[in-house]
């Protein structure tokens, strides 16, 4: 090979660019393997009325449904025997399809062409799918602990991939590389998908739901439980770590859009009221998915106290409340802040504390009607601060109390409301997530919010 060669682990890389670290073993990442298979052939592909297209996969041929392989031309990356694999098959396609589908032989060579798995490819699972309507790739990467699905349907990296195959198969076959030239050029102009990866994230959830329950195979009882605990648990971590950063990442990119945008001399006065109250909105969802993220995150390990140092919380709360005014008004409601005079510094997190307070804001917000108040008071509290937000007119601490009644869990992380449609933070994820930062929340009976933090260098 040349030193323009290409490798599977090459293309599963350049996937992972802009993607976070993964978080999950391999266990989980199998499962997620074998449920975004389900999701891309069964609920996606299936429902499109494909005549043409090419497909190619590694170490295995994870295409398995009739229809799809009776219309697409395949090409996969395999070992010169099969049974050479050091990883098994059932790790690698889903049990259903090795135990039941006795109608098409997934390992038959006349179903694809077979090509050479190279020593530097490596295990990782690849499949790719080129139609005239769909461009999708799927992959597993990354090390031991730190494995996750990646997905791409973007046309800037379609075109890169191109090429990369075209490199790959110069230097292995040219006559193979011929071939999927003139399969391309038959397909036509590729009509790029980008929403692809913003449908597949929720059908991939129902999926992960639907496996929960068939996961565990452990003789004992109790084992099976906790396992099929554990899995249901991490894979609705890792989806909903991939679902923020599906929704953070094209809101940001409308952020920079419209603040280039506000930088022009020729914008009419309504116009400039109209992007800044977008950019307002788009900030509000960036900053509430990151705190979402932040609790997931938190979810895999324990808090890191030693990154708690001395901050001047009266002063942040002072820098933050214009922002939290433009933010209630929005919602016809006012908030007054109180600020006791000489508050010594507290430890938290510098860098995680801002966003937990504009959750907090919002979280106690959401359930007041027009016209409500907000009221946020700091105080000292002997070797503590308290800080204590509440509604200051009964009216609003009624709605407050009847929207917070009215909330209901969704796993670790969220709840929501079914009247409203309001997805928030559940109540113990924000007691973990003020926690890692130094503060305690406070159960109270009535609607205030109350969070006590330590002061820097005084006892708890």
């Amino acid at each position: 090979m040349t030193a323009s060669s290409i490798y599977i682990r090459d293309i599963q890389k350049r996937m992972a660019e802009g993607v976070p670290v993964g978080t999950v073993d391999e266990s989980i990442a199998r499962r997620l393997w074998w449920a975004a298979l389900e999701t891309l052939q069964e609920d996606i592909l299936s429902s499109i009325d494909l005549s043409k297209g090419l497909w190619f996969a590694s170490p295995l041929p994870a295409l398995y449904e009739r229809k799809l392989l009776s219309c697409l031309t395949g090409w996969v990356w395999s070992p010169e025997q099969l049974e050479t694999l050091k990883l098994p098959t059932a790790e690698l396609l889903p049990p259903s399809r090795i135990r039941s589908n006795q109608d098409i032989n997934l390992f038959e060579v006349d179903l694809y062409k077979r090509l050479p798995l190279l020593e530097n490819d490596g295990l990782d699972p690849l499949l790719i799918v080129i139609t005239p309507e769909v461009q999708v790739a799927l992959a597993l990467q990354g090390n031991s602990d730190k494995r996750h699905l990646l997905i791409r349907s973007d046309q800037i990296f379609f075109q890169e991939l191109l090429k990369m195959l075209d490199i790959r198969l110069n230097n292995e076959d040219p006559i193979q590389a011929y071939e999927v030239r003139k399969e391309l050029s038959e397909l036509g102009e590729l009509k790029s998908n980008n929403h692809l990866e913003k449908t597949f994230w929720p059908l991939l959830s129902h999926r992960l739901a639907a496996m929960a329950p068939s996961l565990a195979f452990h003789t004992f009882r109790e084992e099976k439980v906790l396992e099929k605990k554990a899995v249901e648990n991490d894979c609705e971590i890792t989806l909903l770590e991939a679902l923020t950063h599906e929704v953070r990442t094209p809101l940001a990119t409308i952020r920079t859009l419209i603040r280039s945008i506000l930088k022009r001399k020729d914008l009419a006065d309504t116009v400039i009221n109209r992007l800044k109250e977008i950019d307002a909105e788009c900030t509000e969802q960036i900053d509430r998915f990151g705190l979402i993220f932040n609790a997931a995150e938190l979810e895999r390990k324990q808090p890191n106290e030693s990154g708690l140092a001395s901050i001047n919380l009266g002063n942040m709360l002072e820098m933050l409340y214009p922002a939290w005014i433009q933010l209630l008004e929005r919602r016809g409601v006012t908030l007054n802040l109180d600020i006791a005079p000489d508050l010594p510094e507290v430890l938290s997190n510098p860098e995680r504390l801002e966003l937990m307070l504009g959750g907090l804001i919002d979280k106690t917000s959401r359930g007041l009607p027009p016209g409500g108040t907000l009221a946020l008071e700091l105080r000292p509290a002997g070797h503590r601060l308290k800080l204590q937000i509440f509604c200051e007119s009964s009216n609003s601490q009624l709605s407050l109390n009847k929207g917070a009644s009215s909330m209901s869990d969704l796993g670790a992380v969220l709840s929501w409301n079914p009247n409203t449609g309001s997805l928030q933070i559940s109540q113990a994820a924000t007691q973990r997530l003020l926690a890692s930062l130094g503060g305690t929340l406070a159960n109270r009976r009535d609607s205030a919010l109350t969070v006590f933090f330590p002061i820097a260098g005084g006892k708890n």
